[in-house]
């Protein structure tokens, strides 16, 4: 087992602990998704080890590719796409994941909604909400959420866990997560999929059920691949 990788992950936990206790939230009451994306077999497996069993995943295909083998090795693995979500990868996506993050649009919630009812298997959904209404990011508009978290609910009949934003880089994420908080909030959700390595201590504050840390756990990914 990798010594760095474990230290790392500890360290992650720690200040998710402490900023769970800052906001006189209950110990574990934030769950931390290791992101692997870029990362192969043998550096997850270090994580593993180390006793995480949460993980986001950003490509169906790459999830495909090397989690089969490492979930017949490691008991008690939940999958989280984190990633856009193709209407053409619905089907792999319900087959793959426990938990879907990034629903944002109806074309999806359809597809997803027909193979889960073909398949019989019903992973968790997130609705992805762009809080930044920034034109290259995925997610719905956060003045269309509520109709859209309706229409999922009563149109197609599924049953939405929470929502998910990816603040802008350039401000400061709090706002965003204020956002996201005060519209699952009216909308009856308690589910809140926020906070990154730079941020997941702000979003655990904010009330963040999820966060998805990725090189803060991995250590620095290598795009050249």
């Amino acid at each position: 087992m990798s010594d760095a990788a474990a230290q790392r992950l500890k360290e992650v936990k720690e200040n998710i602990e402490k900023a769970e206790k800052d906001a006189r939230r209950p110990s574990g009451s934030a769950t931390l998704i290791a992101v692997s994306k870029t990362f192969e077999a043998s550096a997850i497996k270090h994580v593993l080890e180390a006793g995480q069993r949460v993980f986001g995943e950003n490509r169906v295909q790459e999830a495909m590719g090397k989690w089969p083998e490492l979930c017949d090795e490691f008991e008690g693995v939940e999958l989280h796409l984190i990633g856009p979500l193709q209407s053409n990868k619905a089907k792999e996506a319900v087959q793959t994941f426990d938990v879907i993050h990034t629903v944002d649009r109806e074309k999806i919630a359809q597809a997803l909604k027909t193979e889960m009812d073909k398949q019989e298997k019903h992973p968790k959904l997130f609705i992805q909400v762009n809080t930044g209404e920034e034109e290259q990011k995925a997610g719905i508009a956060p003045k269309e959420a509520d109709n859209f978290i309706a229409k999922c609910r009563d149109e197609l009949g599924l049953e939405i866990e929470g929502l998910m934003c990816i603040p802008p880089v350039e401000e400061a994420p709090g706002m965003h997560f204020a956002l996201l908080e005060k519209i699952a909030k009216r909308n009856g959700l308690k589910k809140l999929s926020m906070g990154m390595s730079s941020d997941y201590q702000i979003a655990v504050q904010h009330g963040a059920t999820h966060v998805r840390v990725g090189s803060a756990v991995f250590g620095v990914r290598d795009y050249s691949h």
